[in-house]
């Protein structure tokens, strides 16, 4: 889907969310997802979500990963790209991304989901098996994508998040379900998002290790030239490709990620603006205080209190 952005400080959307298919999913998320924002399972890889009250359009950042919504609704920004996913949309990202997103919730109706962490190399893996896979996206493939959420998709997240409530289940039939949940999305996801991940030497893969890289080692300085190098590519080529997988320039996405731990760091654990600077690579205060407010919009002790004060757990 693809309109025209709105305002960041637009009030979230207002159309009516579709109801879920039944309160399954629902029920168990609701005694499983706790405090505001993201939680831990008893399984690597996997989080819980809830958040009670609406969200204003605002900067996040994703690991890989598919994010199915039980109850509520989010919708994520990419440029003009709008991707919605609610209780029969599930959001699919192929690639760590920076992106815009507000969220649709209540404390009647708190916004209830389940995050799965993907690797190219289970991907790779699992598409070996398939004797009949789809085929690999060769030209340039989306990195992020919302897609229709089906009954065996669903059925396979039910058990799943059934399992994380018994530590044995968890531990013995966890992963065997996260397998047949990315099985099932790869057999169906229309985008090849996921498959694309399968094909390291395509542009879209060496772009992937990049970014890899780049959320590994973003508090190290980084040579785009030597990136670009890596990857087999000319500087400007490899600018190209990268703005086409993340809508980005490269040093901009390596701002936007070191300003983003920065916030992390700041609300998750507590340091200060000056010792967060350091810590995600910047040699200048007065420099990071001036992107974060260009950035996020308000100071870093601002919007570190705000997130503070709204209990969000951004990890």
């Amino acid at each position: 889907m693809s309109t025209n952005s709105t305002s960041k400080r637009a009030m979230p959307f207002h159309e009516p969310i579709e109801s879920p298919r039944d309160t399954r999913l629902v029920d168990l998320l609701g005694q499983l997802a706790q405090g505001e924002g993201y939680s831990l399972s008893r399984l690597p890889g996997v989080k819980f979500m809830r958040s009670s009250f609406p969200m204003m359009r605002t900067k996040v950042s994703y690991d890989p990963s598919i994010v199915i919504v039980a109850q509520g609704r989010k919708r994520g920004y990419i440029g003009e790209q709008i991707y919605t996913y609610d209780a029969n949309h599930y959001l699919v990202l192929s690639v760590p991304l920076p992106f815009e997103c507000e969220t649709l919730a209540s404390p009647d109706g708190p916004l209830l989901g389940i995050s799965i962490g993907v690797t190219p190399g289970v991907i790779t893996e699992i598409m070996m098996e398939m004797e009949k896979a789809p085929p690999i996206p060769m030209g340039k493939p989306q990195a992020i994508r919302s897609n229709p959420l089906d009954d065996r998709l669903y059925d396979a997240v039910v058990r799943l998040v059934d399992t994380l409530g018994h530590a044995d289940e968890a531990k013995i039939l966890g992963p065997q379900i996260v397998r047949e949940i990315l099985y099932r999305v790869l057999c169906h996801e229309e985008a090849g998002t996921l498959r694309a991940l399968a094909a390291p030497h395509t542009h879209f893969g060496q772009i992937s290790r990049a970014l890899h890289r780049m959320h590994a080692e973003y508090a190290t300085p980084m040579d785009m030239a030597t990136l670009a190098a890596e990857a087999g590519m000319s500087v400007s080529t490899f600018h190209a490709h990268f703005k086409a997988v993340t809508s980005s320039p490269p040093l901009q996405y390596l701002k936007s990620i070191r300003l983003h731990r920065a916030r992390l760091l700041m609300v998750n654990q507590g340091e200060t603006a000056s010792s967060a600077s350091r810590l995600v690579g910047y040699e200048s205060a007065s420099q990071f205080n001036r992107e974060f407010k260009r950035f996020f919009g308000d100071t870093p002790a601002a919007v570190a209190e705000e997130m503070r004060r709204n209990l969000i757990n951004l990890a």
